[in-house]
């Protein structure tokens, strides 16, 4: 299977190719721009290093995808998503939580129309 061609970094005049938006060298750095500077300060505060923490031992614990695992597949999981959303009173409690690959995880946002709105 081919690869898709490189392109340069997005990162304003930095000449690397890569295959995804920026280089290995700009990644982090515009993660913790977005961080500080775009991202909105609740949803910075609600998924913190405490999250990220509860996140890893969840995705450790469940490691398949838990809707594409009720259909027979095995998919691994890369998303932990909450069944009943932080904003709308939910927890970070085990039974709100559920191990999703990015499909799954799109294609319930999708179908609920909370994404983005």
């Amino acid at each position: 299977m081919p690869y898709k061609p490189a392109k340069p970094c997005a990162h304003p005049g930095c000449p690397a190719l890569t295959t995804s938006h920026y280089c290995p060298a700009h990644t982090k750095q515009e993660a913790r721009r977005y961080e500080q500077q775009q991202r909105d300060p609740a949803t910075a505060k609600r998924y913190g290093r405490s999250w990220q923490r509860l996140r890893a031992a969840y995705l450790t614990a469940n490691p398949l995808c838990e809707m594409c695992l009720a259909a027979g597949k095995c998919v691994p999981a890369v998303l932990v998503h909450h069944r009943i959303p932080l904003a709308d009173g939910g927890g970070n409690d085990v039974d709100n939580l559920q191990a999703l690959c990015q499909r799954c995880h799109s294609a319930h946002h999708a179908k609920d129309g909370s994404r983005w709105s």
